[in-house]
């Protein structure tokens, strides 16, 4: 990597364009592809947009420097699991601050896709090039990188609106203005994050075993593999060997959604599918999906996709 020495982002990451402007890198494997572009914003202050469509990768990221990073998801789900054993989960919203030890593990996107940005500081070049751009700006990021990864590798603080606010813009950029605005947004941040109280934002979601975390995975892969069919709770918790509590919290946590609220639009979103691409009746359709009742069915689709059957189908030319 160019732009950033002394930091190896692994074989697997590979540079397709480079230029004074950017550089853009693209990681593939068997479940899809990704893709980072990346901004020098100050000498040791790098934005990378992060997009991925793939259901997981390997990063090989390693680096002999003082770093702090700091990432934003704004949609989809990051999984990766913990030196204790659990797995931690950075979601749409979320905002981490980590060290990146550790950081070449596996990393899993239980939606299949995942965007957001990251911002990468060299300790050592950003505080010196912060300060010489904003004469007397207070933060210093060493004593940032100690106030939050002190005790752990990374600190993540739940989607909230005060991190809304400041990150939103930042996917919209108009590209004559970015130069600028970039720079007016990492000191935003940064003084954001420097007078917060860690105290106030306590990371209250919970962390799962990877051996729960594995069993729901499997009970995600059967109800989304048979969508005609109704599980009952119950059914599921004993096929699996994990008791109902856990189950339901786990497949919250990793999925986003209650195991019902998550089969129900997988559903609809599968019939819209069939209404986009086939001329099946939409009986038929509803059938496939576990419905034997075409009004029930109306009224779900409705519910979850803003219109009726017909009119979806409609809508889109069917």
């Amino acid at each position: 990597m160019k732009a950033i020495k002394d930091v190896d982002f692994g074989n697997n990451v590979i540079e397709i364009v480079s230029n004074d402007y950017c550089q853009i890198y693209q990681i593939r494997n068997e479940t899809g592809e990704g893709q980072i572009t990346m901004y020098e914003v100050f000498k040791g202050v790098y934005l990378t947009y992060n997009d991925f469509h793939m259901k997981r990768c390997k990063s090989e990221w390693t680096s002999n420097t003082n770093v702090l990073c700091i990432d934003h998801c704004r949609e989809g789900k990051i999984e990766e699991l913990a030196p204790n054993g659990r797995y931690r989960y950075l979601s749409a919203g979320d905002l981490r601050i980590d060290n990146r030890s550790g950081h070449d593990t596996d990393f899993t996107f239980p939606f299949s896709h995942y965007h957001g940005l990251s911002i990468l500081f060299k300790i050592d070049d950003a505080n010196t090039a912060l300060k010489e751009n904003f004469l007397g700006f207070p933060v210093d990021l060493q004593r940032l990188k100690e106030k939050y990864c002190s005790f752990t590798s990374q600190f993540i603080i739940r989607s909230v609106e005060s991190i809304e606010h400041i990150f939103s813009e930042l996917y919209t950029v108009p590209h004559k203005i970015k130069k600028y605005y970039y720079k007016i947004k990492i000191y935003e941040m940064l003084l954001f994050l420097d007078a917060l109280e860690i105290s106030d934002y306590k990371d209250e979601r919970p962390y799962f075993y990877k051996t729960e975390v594995e069993k729901i995975k499997e009970i995600h892969e059967v109800i989304t593999s048979r969508l005609d069919r109704h599980f009952t709770l119950k059914e599921l918790s004993k096929r699996f060997d994990i008791s109902l509590t856990s189950m339901k919290k786990c497949f919250k946590g990793v999925y986003g959604l209650s195991i019902y609220a998550y089969t129900k639009v997988c559903r609809m979103n599968q019939a819209a599918t069939l209404l986009k691409t086939t001329k099946t009746n939409i009986a038929d359709i509803a059938a496939s999906v576990g419905y034997s009742s075409p009004s029930k069915f109306s009224a779900a689709f409705k519910n979850v996709l803003g219109y009726t059957p017909k009119e979806y189908r409609n809508l889109r030319g069917g």
